[in-house]
């Protein structure tokens, strides 16, 4: 069943998200030659390196019972041809495994950004930026080392007991009796202390995070912690959290310090000495099978030794892998809607006894208007009023709780959300700029315009006379959201952007807010010719942009208390009055007191 999200990408590999294992054998599988040439090289390699030690056996019985003259020497060359091909097969299994631990990092963290592109408002909201860059950096990068060196060492432990007990078996299958005990044990242990060292990695990653996202929200409100002379107290927070963060890691060293299989392996080796010695001199064996046994025994000790490394890479990944599945998972509260409604936008806006709510707290209650097309709408009350709730419910950046919000008829659910979107453009008065030239930031949302078009847009934002002051004009670079510009040039390249995406539907959201009053009336002309034959929304106090509105909604408490011409709500709406009082505007008598809750329509234009 498809999940919910506001974008896609198409013709995507479908991955397995039933859990983080399956989704890990779903992203290496796409690269099943390359795990098939890492398993044959790995197998042809520990064959070779433990026949090695079986020719080493050979050539001891032949020290001993010499029964040809160049017998030696076909013996040593066998062992150079033997190890050589151990050693290539190694390059090419560890060149097979590095590609798929590459690839699979860039696949997972595409797939983890596309699957955040596809989340809601809502969604992001909850989230903490921090900890969602380290699942996107160093969680990924988690999922490389357990392909390699992580998996790629465990599958070598496999082949490096398997291959060498084989060898045995076929020599002399008695001397089998303390290499199985010992693997048997082996197996026992490593059981134990995977169980004991999987809560810890998990806990590591989740503090990492933590951690992560304490050093970005520090570094994103520098100025505030600057201006409130408060570096000591984060200081002390990110400490903490790093000591946290270390404290995890020596607890994941007092596991691996108690790891028991190398002691066994001494004892195993130990053991199986004695074993050979018995059936040596009971005659049941000879001394160049000795040999090679003890060799073989010798392979066994890397596969005894790397595990406990290999295993804490392996434990680390999937720790890493449930963090990021656990984002790709979570369910967005809005659809795309791809088969919606696609057509050109007119902009008549219909809201139906609309309420929406952050989670239990009810922002809007019962709002009902409509607003033609081509009309100019402002929304004034109070702060917390619900404004600009009201205006997210239109471009669907959250759903209503209850009611319906229309846009030329129909219900904003039915239209593809591309569509719906990309013919509204809203500009706040907190304006995100990215970190690109300026000409990037205008031209965002219209990636092919021409620079004659970008200029155009500025010019009418009233841009374009300090955007050349720069040495570097268009070309100029400005810092992380914009930083390096005031604001009033922020929301002055927001406008050329909303200008230059000629969107059918303009939202103003408090949008010149940060700009001086002679460059407000040039702006004021400029939104006046943008506005024709747009449907607009304006939330805003400023009287000089609230006279001109064809219609004025007022909001108090999250419900619609009003609704009219400038003129008319400053005769009959006392909440009304009472916003703009402080202008000194000359106050005609009310005419009648207005009912709590208003239910505003304009009839629908022919």
């Amino acid at each position: 069943m498809a999940r919910s999200r506001e974008f896609t990408v198409q013709q995507a590999y479908q991955y397995n998200h039933a859990s983080p294992l399956r989704w890990i054998v779903s992203h290496v599988w796409r690269y099943r030659r390359f795990v098939a040439t890492t398993v044959v090289c790995y197998i042809t390699a520990w064959l070779v390196y433990a026949g090695a030690q079986v020719m080493i056996g050979r050539a001891a019985a032949e020290i001993l019972k010499p029964q040809q003259t160049s017998a030696l020497l076909w013996i040593a060359l066998a062992i150079v041809g033997l190890l050589s091909i151990d050693g290539l097969s190694m390059l090419i299994g560890s060149y097979s495994a590095e590609n798929i631990a590459a690839r699979f990092e860039a696949d997972a963290r595409e797939e983890l950004f596309a699957s955040l592109l596809g989340k809601s408002q809502s969604f992001h909201d909850r989230q903490r930026v921090g900890d969602i860059m380290a699942r996107a950096t160093d969680d990924t990068h988690q999922l490389s080392n357990m392909i390699a060196p992580g998996s790629s060492l465990l599958i070598e432990s496999v082949f490096g007991i398997v291959v060498p007990l084989f060898y045995i078996g076929t020599m002399k299958a008695e001397m089998l009796l303390v290499p199985v005990c010992f693997v048997i044990c082996y197996l026992v242990a490593v059981r134990f202390y995977i169980r004991k060292l999987t809560p810890v990695m998990r806990q590591q990653r989740e503090q990492f995070g933590s951690m992560n996202a304490g050093l970005e929200e520090t570094l994103s409100g520098i100025e505030v912690v600057k201006a409130s002379a408060r570096e000591a107290f984060e200081r002390t927070k990110f400490r903490r959290n790093a000591r946290l963060y270390r404290d995890l890691f020596a607890r994941q060293g007092a596991i691996e310090a108690r790891y028991l299989p190398l002691l066994m392996y001494g004892i195993a080796f130990g053991l199986t000495f004695l074993h050979a010695m018995w059936l040596y001199r009971r005659g049941r064996i000879e001394l160049a099978q000795i040999i090679a046994v003890m060799g073989l025994m010798n392979v066994l000790r890397f596969p005894t030794f790397i595990s406990i490394f290999a295993s804490s890479l392996t434990q680390a990944g999937l720790a890493s892998a449930g963090r990021i599945l656990h984002i790709i998972r979570d369910e967005t509260d809005l659809d795309e809607n791809q088969a919606g409604v696609a057509r050109p936008v007119h902009g008549v806006i219909r809201f139906e006894d609309v309420s929406f709510g952050y989670g239990d707290t009810l922002v809007l209650q019962g709002i009902t208007f409509e607003i033609r097309a081509g009309q100019t709408a402002a929304i004034v009350g109070q702060t917390g009023s619900g404004k600009s709730a009201l205006t997210q419910l239109i471009n669907r950046t959250y759903e209503a709780t209850a009611g319906r919000v229309l846009i030329d008829g129909v219900d904003v659910r039915d239209w593809s959300l591309q569509a719906l979107r990309s013919q509204i453009a809203k500009i706040e008065q907190d304006v995100f700029l990215f970190s690109r030239t300026i000409a990037e930031n205008i031209a965002f949302g219209a990636p092919d315009a021409t620079r004659e078009q970008i200029e155009a847009a500025a010019r009418a934002a009233q841009a374009h006379d300090f955007i050349m002051a720069f040495a570097e004009g268009y070309e100029t670079v400005i810092g992380e959201r914009g930083v390096t510009l005031s604001g009033g040039q922020r929301q002055r390249i927001a406008l050329a952007r909303a200008f230059l995406n000629n969107p059918r539907i303009l939202i103003l959201d408090d949008s010149t807010s940060a700009i001086d009053s002679a460059t407000e009336d040039q702006i004021q002309k400029a939104l006046r010719q943008a506005q024709a034959g747009r449907t607009t929304l304006l939330i805003t106090h400023r009287l000089s942009q609230i006279r001109w509105a064809d219609q004025i909604l007022v909001l108090d408490g999250g419900r619609l208390v009003a609704a009219g011409t400038h003129d008319e709500l400053l005769r009959r709406s006392p909440h009304y009055r009472r916003i703009f009082a402080r202008y000194g505007v000359v106050l005609p008598s009310l005419e009648a007191e207005e009912p709590a809750v208003l239910s505003y329509q304009l009839s629908t234009p022919a």
